[in-house]
């Protein structure tokens, strides 16, 4: 009896993972057929990439920034593979509840797939017609499920008692292998269209053929020659121009939005006297101009790396603002992405003498896709959650009372302006480096103002002057050198504080990114040996 009593429940646990398994495999089928048909319509026919997105709409403004601050730049890998591990999850459940009850799993399956079309619904751009690969999609999901549960199902002519207990004939090695051989089957079919449904939507996908084809114009005003002494002399500090592939991405797009640059045009209305639209050709017929801007991002924690320098062209804002011409009343410019992201800039800023730019190329080449291709706002001294719109399509000029950005309506703040920072770049945290004369360097940056002046502290001793770099501009962030002489070894610790344009010593406190970016003074310890 004992003996058959552990049959029984080896051949339950058989069932309930052969069970958890077809669930899984009729989920990767949703997702192969959806992802192949959602190649035929807009980007927010992907289910995925929509739950994804509303996710990030959703999100706390507490979980986003443990996000950056713990994965950074690869947030939105770890998103995607939470959100692979959660479709697993259910689509198993969905599968013990199909062995129990058919058409329990198959309203399981109904109602996340009624979930995943709210979503695709709600991303900026959809229609009703974006709901279609999912459907498609649901009924393969619905099939395979059918399809696989009945192939652990109770074989006809099994005892009433075996038959209310739900256990399978699985314990056969025939009946294990014709359903692993289904399996397998159908997961190879949903590996394949599911490629299928990625090589499709690539070859669709006219921008970044468009892009590597584009020769942008030369700009009218160039930025003018960097001086010799911008990069700091300690080796390991941070280029003074990053690279491209460098350049930290922090947006709300999961999958950056395909953007056809010969239908492209951006929308200037509002509290205007005269509302016009802009096609990317006249857009690149303007007399565009050069110029090194820092970017930062709100939620770069004391001592990040949501930072980055570049040489941007575009076409100055203040001209397309005088076009416009804001009426009275207005002061703030609410930017629009394609993908239905917003952010509310401060008119001013879009008015007067700074280099703020609707940008085209970024070091010398276009915007790369991940960058806001092909155009996007550059605006010096705001952080780019109240300025930095890429993809951008719509300029609505109104006030802060009347309207509010994406992040702003979130409970941010509504301008943003860019806090004095500096960061010691060299030594790493927990550093090994010989003892005797030890170099320190790092960067700084008040966009809007500049830095005066630099200091470091070791060990909590005095303070002293550090040297600073040539300056490019007040919008671009310096770098700074120290070199302690006569290091001793041991663990030491190592703090820099800035000074901007105005004589200012940047806020000691230490306070998080949220509401409006991070205070307080970076420090590291390192060795010497």
């Amino acid at each position: 009896m004992a003996k058959q009593g552990n049959s029984a429940r080896k051949t339950d646990w058989q069932g309930r993972f052969f069970a958890s398994l077809a669930g899984v495999v009729s989920a990767g089928l949703l997702f192969g057929v959806a992802e192949l048909f959602s190649g035929f319509f807009g980007p927010a026919a992907s289910p995925l990439t929509s739950v994804g997105a509303t996710f990030i709409d959703f999100t706390p403004a507490w979980m986003k920034n443990f996000a950056i601050a713990t994965f950074g730049t690869n947030d939105k890998l770890v998103l995607l593979i939470s959100l692979v591990i959660g479709a697993v999850i259910l689509a198993a459940v969905a599968g013990l509840l199909a062995r129990k009850n058919l058409m329990a799993g198959a309203s399981a399956v109904v109602a996340f797939a009624v979930v995943m079309g709210l979503c695709v619904i709600s991303r900026a751009g959809a229609d009703t017609l974006d709901l279609i690969p999912l459907v498609l999609g649901t009924a393969a999901g619905l099939w395979a499920l059918r399809l696989l549960i009945r192939a652990i199902s109770t074989r006809q002519g099994t005892s009433a008692e075996t038959e209310q207990e739900g256990q399978s004939d699985l314990n056969t090695g025939t009946s294990r292998r014709a359903f692993l051989v289904r399996s397998a089957a159908l997961a190879g079919v949903a590996v394949v269209v599911g490629l299928g449904g990625r090589a499709l939507t690539s070859a669709r996908n006219t921008t970044v053929a468009f892009r590597e084809a584009l020769k942008l114009p030369s700009a009218k005003s160039k930025a003018a020659a960097l001086p010799a002494g911008v990069q700091a002399p300690v080796e390991g500090v941070t280029p003074f121009v990053t690279a491209n592939k460098d350049f930290y991405r922090i947006d709300t797009a999961l999958v950056p939005p395909d953007v056809d640059p010969t239908s492209w045009s951006l929308r200037v209305h509002g509290m205007v006297e005269n509302e016009f639209t802009m096609t990317f050709d006249e857009l690149l017929a303007q007399d565009l101009v050069e110029s090194y801007v820092t970017l930062t991002c709100v939620s770069n924690i004391v001592g990040g790396n949501l930072a980055g320098n570049a040489k941007w062209l575009g076409y100055p804002l203040r001209e397309i603002m005088a076009r416009a011409k804001p009426k009275d009343g207005a002061d703030m410019v609410l930017s629009t992405s394609i993908d239905g992201f917003s952010a509310s800039t401060p008119l001013p800023a879009l008015q007067d003498d700074r280099e703020a730019l609707l940008a085209v190329g970024m070091n010398g080449e276009p915007l790369p896709v991940d960058h806001g291709f092909p155009v996007r706002m550059v605006v010096p001294g705001l952080y780019g959650f109240v300025s930095a719109t890429k993809w951008v399509v719509d300029l609505e000029v109104t006030t802060f009372e009347q309207m509010s950005g994406y992040w702003t309506s979130r409970g941010w703040s509504s301008h943003g302006p860019i806090k004095t920072a500096s960061r010691v770049e060299v030594p790493r945290a927990l550093a090994r480096v010989p003892a005797g004369k030890v170099a320190i360097g790092g960067s700084a940056w008040a966009q809007q103002s500049g830095i005066s002046k630099v200091e470091v502290q070791v060990d909590n001793n005095g303070w002293q002057l550090a040297t600073l770099a040539d300056e490019a501009s007040i919008d671009t962030w310096r770098q700074w050198s120290y070199y302690w002489e006569g290091a001793t070894s041991g663990t030491h610790k190592v703090q820099v504080r800035a000074y901007n344009g105005a004589g200012e010593m940047q806020i000691e406190k230490q306070a998080p990114p949220e509401p409006d970016g991070s205070t307080g003074w970076h420090s590291i310890t390192f060795t010497v040996e």
